[in-house]
């Protein structure tokens, strides 16, 4: 059976040539446009427009375009770049909002369209509703010849990231250290900025699926079963360290000196403790993420807000705290001084700072901190079969506290469970943190059956 298109706050995405379609690209955008004319309606508007590498991205970028442009909004084409740098172009820019073509980890089957406004945050929930009440009501009016957008193109993304993730660190100390850096970008939209830092930042680099293809060379969510290449290539060149991207290079996992995959919690982790190395003040993370960053707050006497999984969450909640760090432990850094936007640059480069004032290699880095164990599992589930395990669950861990922000997660003396269902795929997610392998295992089987009670 055909999947739906899937249509939520985090954007649209779905499968080309299924369910998303021209037809649909170009109505979203111009229910975007018609939003934003909403918004500043004496404005002349402009949205930078970004596109990770697939071989659709084009399609969709001209399908989008001609929404935006038949709503009155003039475009900015980015070409291919990075989710990040789309949201540093449309503030550095002065645009009024931007739009990411990307289906971020998933295949090359998919695409998807991801919008932000001129603060470079996704709309939160009330905005994100009334663009999609358009979209599905094609409520939009479309303006008359003289009143079209027009397309321009800049290039310079690249570059005006990478001038801002380096104005955070010290380019002369880590260059000093001449790290030898494995670079696998998935032949996705990060290859380019993220070789142009680290070759700024004195690193040798050895390139590994760098080129934007859009035909990805291995699975693309950095997982520790998609990395094994990358864990070889370390260990081949003797190389300090291994950086992941992913396609839209919002994300980014590591693997250490020793060609061991220390996995994406561990990049916000590691930034973390660079930054509450340097100050004291509070982190923003998402209900998801590892404690390893509620220990390295609390040793700087620092706090942790937790916020629902989401990039927006953490970046409105980063805001309002005036948070000095935050992210999500997928391996998504935000650093506001950059952009409300996850960031493998900047985690990339943070890493590289922490080695070289501590002296010390990832992996000792990263063994220093650690010390719990983690198990993330999916199930084909929707929103009712999500909500039917998680009342089983409440039974099952009734001395838990309970968040429901999100899903539900169940704090528990010995360790956390989270179960949600995906924004952006159509199952249901479960993360599990113990401080052994065995607890987790146990927790695992526990929810494991009670899925097998709902789903079979």
């Amino acid at each position: 059976m055909a999947q739906e298109l899937i249509i939520s706050i985090s954007g649209m995405r779905g499968i080309i040539g299924e369910n998303l379609s021209p037809e649909n690209a170009a109505a979203y955008g111009c229910a975007f446009a018609a939003f934003l004319r909403e918004q500043k309606p004496k404005k002349n508007l402009t949205v930078a427009v970004g596109r990770d590498s697939r071989p659709s991205g084009q399609m969709i970028f001209s399908a989008v375009s001609a929404g935006l442009a038949a709503g009155g909004v003039s475009i900015v084409d980015l070409g291919i770049c990075s989710t990040p740098g789309v949201g540093i172009m449309l503030r550095h820019l002065h645009c009024d909002g931007g739009v990411i073509i990307t289906a971020s980890h998933n295949p090359v089957a998919y695409n998807g369209i991801k919008l932000l406004l001129d603060n470079g945050i996704a709309p939160p929930k009330p905005m994100a509703e009334e663009i999609i009440r358009r979209y599905r009501q094609r409520q939009f009016t479309l303006v008359d010849s003289l009143h079209c957008g027009t397309i321009s193109c800049n290039g310079q993304t690249p570059r005006v990231h990478t001038e801002k993730v380096m104005a955070l660190v010290n380019p002369v100390m880590i260059a000093g250290k001449r790290y030898k850096v494995v670079l696998d970008s998935v032949n996705g939209a990060g290859g380019v900025a993220g070789r142009f830092l680290l070759e700024k930042l004195g690193c040798e680099v050895v390139p590994m699926n760098i080129e934007p293809t859009g035909i990805f060379a291995h699975t693309p969510e950095p997982t520790a079963e998609n990395l094994t290449d990358l864990c070889e290539q370390v260990k081949r060149h003797k190389a300090h360290i291994g950086f992941a991207q992913d396609p839209d290079a919002d994300r980014l996992a590591i693997v250490d000196e020793n060609g061991r995959y220390i996995g994406e919690e561990f990049t916000l982790a590691l930034a973390a403790q660079y930054i509450f190395s340097k100050q004291t003040g509070k982190a923003a993370a998402n209900l998801s993420t590892s404690r390893m960053i509620d220990d390295i707050a609390a040793a700087a006497g620092g706090s942790v807000i937790r916020t629902p999984v989401g990039e927006a969450n953490v970046a409105e909640a980063m805001v309002k705290h005036n948070c000095i760090i935050g992210g999500e432990g997928n391996g998504g850094v935000i650093d506001l001084r950059v952009g409300p936007i996850r960031d493998s640059l900047v985690a990339m480069a943070y890493v590289l700072q922490l080695m070289a004032e501590t002296g010390k290699t990832v992996g000792q880095l990263a063994d220093q901190i650690g010390g719990y164990v983690m198990l993330k599992s999916k199930y084909p589930a929707n929103a009712a079969q999500a909500s039917a395990i998680i009342e089983k669950a409440k039974a099952v861990f009734a001395d838990a506290r309970i968040d429901a922000s999100d899903g539900c997660r169940f704090d528990l003396s010995d360790g956390w469970i989270h179960i949600r269902t995906s924004n952006t795929e159509p199952i249901m997610r479960v993360i599990i943190e113990t401080q052994n392998a065995q607890l987790a295992q146990t927790y695992t089987q526990k929810i494991e059956t009670l899925c097998k009670e709902v789903l079979c």
